[in-house]
């Protein structure tokens, strides 16, 4: 899914942003030639203004702090099992995750779930950047964001600005 196929990938994204959006909300990919990966970062910009900036070099870093976070924690952490180790990564990704955290690899993931996936799943997922891909969908509809309304408070806040963001160019009033 990488730059071969992103040209692809975007026109099809596009082809899902719901039309009162379309115009305003653009997909942007930026590869690091000199990188070892050549990975960069994705952006989600609203009105050329970035909304979710997703840098792998950021995501990765972050990682390892949180993994050493996590190993400084644990009274008998030993180097040599592997199992912990894989265990410790994994949460540290899953924080990640939790707050936002993402790098470019993260975007190619979610994306190739989204285009597999029926949107109801979607929007029943967990995952903050699945959420906000569908929140974007013109599959939703305006009887589903008016149901949707009650839960937005328990969301992370990147999902309730993209969900005010929908609301407000479907005219779909969110104050009572």
């Amino acid at each position: 899914m990488y730059s071969a196929k992103w040209s692809k990938a975007k026109k099809r994204l596009k082809s899902f942003t719901c039309e009162s959006l379309r115009s305003r909300v653009d997909f942007q990919v930026i590869n690091y030639r000199r990188a070892h990966d050549q990975l960069g970062r994705t952006v989600i910009t609203v009105d050329k203004i970035e909304k979710l900036n997703m840098c792998t070099i950021t995501a990765e870093r972050e990682e390892y702090y949180r993994e050493r976070s996590i190993q400084q924690q644990l009274d008998d952490f030993d180097s040599e099992d592997r199992v912990n180790i894989l265990a410790i990564q994994e949460q540290a990704y899953q924080q990640l995750k939790e707050e936002a955290i993402y790098g470019q690899y993260d975007f190619f993931s979610a994306l190739e779930i989204y285009f597999d996936m029926p949107i109801e799943e979607c929007l029943q997922s967990n995952d903050i950047l699945l959420k906000i891909l569908c929140l974007l969908d013109r599959r939703v509809g305006k009887r589903t964001l008016l149901r949707m309304k009650d839960t937005m408070t328990n969301e992370h806040t990147l999902i309730q600005d993209f969900f005010k963001l929908r609301c407000e160019a479907e005219n779909i009033r969110l104050a009572v």
